[in-house]
């Protein structure tokens, strides 16, 4: 530490030029602002080094409460892996990916400072990164999945309307043949009552010709009677003439 001070120091004085000659008091103070540049830069370095030396303690104790041997390499991958198979959104993916991502770069951290099992760190930030490109497939087959689930029901709406559309045909067609069913039995019933009417007519039309019939027979038997009585008044005056001549 006393040598980086050094140096910084002997980088912070101020170069003057060989052949320009300094004033007592303008030498008495750039002195002093290199030495104040001195004292601060000391500090900076000091307190940098101390900051640097405090994370890299920090790490190393979080290492040393860590399990021993390599069970949290290994547990790092099954967890990102089970993590991804329970995810059902497009969300929980993302969760799953972010929590990959955090253990790789904590894996990265290790690497340098636990040497022995550098081997299956590797393997294991290989496995995460594994995981996070598998997330990012199955976020994609995950889309693909909900655009088949919204063609799907799409198709189920359309076969639900096919379904009430034939209904409706089918009812249609049943009323129209519900339809002529009655317009036979309607057409039969007419047919029957005309039928029946002009049998009606026809027996009275035969009854009113068989009296017609008679009246006239009556009526000329009637007619051929009284010519006969009139025929026979008629020669009996006559008769009695000639016998008076």
């Amino acid at each position: 530490m006393e040598e980086i001070s050094v140096a910084a120091a002997a980088a912070a004085q101020p170069v003057w030029p060989a052949d320009q000659p300094l004033e007592p008091s303008e030498a008495a103070g750039g002195m002093q602002s290199a030495l104040d540049q001195m004292d601060e830069d000391s500090k900076t370095l000091a307190e940098m080094i101390k900051e640097a030396q405090e994370r890299t303690d920090a790490h190393r104790e979080a290492l040393k409460r860590m399990p021993k041997g390599n069970a949290h390499y290994v547990d790092a991958p099954l967890e990102a892996y089970a993590r991804l198979a329970r995810a059902k959104t497009a969300s929980q993916v993302d969760a799953a990916s972010g929590f990959a991502r955090r253990r790789i770069a904590q894996l990265r951290g290790s690497l340098h400072l636990d040497s022995e099992n550098a081997t299956k760190i590797k393997s294991a930030i290989n496995q995460l990164q594994k995981a996070v490109n598998r997330g990012a497939k199955k976020k994609r087959d995950l889309n693909r999945e909900q655009m088949i689930k919204l063609r799907k029901a799409r198709s189920k709406e359309a076969e639900r309307r096919r379904d009430l559309e034939l209904v409706r045909r089918r009812t249609q067609r049943m009323i129209r043949e519900s339809g002529y069913l009655r317009e036979a039995d309607i057409a039969g019933r007419l047919a029957a009552q005309l039928t029946e009417t002009q049998m009606e007519l026809r027996s009275q039309a035969q009854s009113l010709a068989a009296a017609n019939a008679t009246s006239l027979e009556t009526a000329v038997q009637q007619y051929a009677a009284e010519a006969a009585s009139a025929g026979a008044e008629t020669a009996a005056p006559a008769a009695a003439i000639s016998v008076q001549g």
